[in-house]
């Protein structure tokens, strides 16, 4: 899962990369502009535009390792009626959209075998649309801020622990960067990618 992409690959992986961000990010302003949250909207993200998402060091990682990230989408939960429940709502509502796409993706291959399997080069770009989705998703629900699993956690944590979870969450990024030094995010996603993927094709 995790090699560096030969030139064809990084080609075919560009469309899937820049669709898998956008649609995540896309999912989570939706998702709080239904649970009465304008901040998304006002500030240009409710777009299916990739411009609007693009982190560049985020979507490079994702071309080449398979995980990434994008420019997180605004949310302010004072309008939230249930807070805890809509932030759990919006924060999930990124990693379902790609595991969606992975999923729409692998419906299509089943339906249509010969079309897709009998051209090597859409072969391998549906192949990397499951795997490039299905890695954004896996990768962002890991609980280390400010991945989305950091929030999810929050709803999840119980309030005593809220307040040292908050100080870790100023070391999050540093700490997810070495993880990924010492090969610690990839040895925990690849078994789960993996199955996931021969799951949904």
């Amino acid at each position: 899962m995790f090699h560096f992409p030969s030139l064809p690959e990084l080609l075919l992986s560009l469309p899937a990369v820049l669709w898998a961000i956008t649609f995540h990010e896309f999912c989570h302003g939706y998702m709080a502009y239904l649970l009465g949250d304008p901040t998304a909207e006002r500030a240009g993200r409710l777009s299916l535009n990739p411009l609007a998402h693009l982190d560049p060091v985020g979507a490079l990682m994702l071309l080449v390792f398979r995980f990434g990230w994008a420019k997180p989408v605004p949310i302010d939960t004072r309008y939230f009626k249930k807070p805890r429940r809509d932030l759990f709502l919006v924060s999930i509502a990124g990693v379902t959209g790609n595991i969606l796409t992975a999923f729409a993706i692998g419906v299509l291959i089943r339906l249509f075998p010969s079309f897709f399997l009998g051209n090597s080069a859409l072969r391998l770009f549906m192949f990397l649309m499951v795997a490039i989705n299905v890695g954004l998703a896996v990768f962002n629900l890991i609980p280390i801020p400010p991945l989305d699993g950091s929030k999810i956690l929050y709803v999840l944590l119980p309030p005593q622990w809220l307040e040292k979870y908050f100080w870790l969450e100023q070391y999050g990024f540093i700490i997810l960067m070495v993880l990924l030094a010492l090969g610690v995010i990839q040895a925990i996603m690849n078994p789960i990618v993996f199955l996931l993927i021969r799951w949904i094709l």
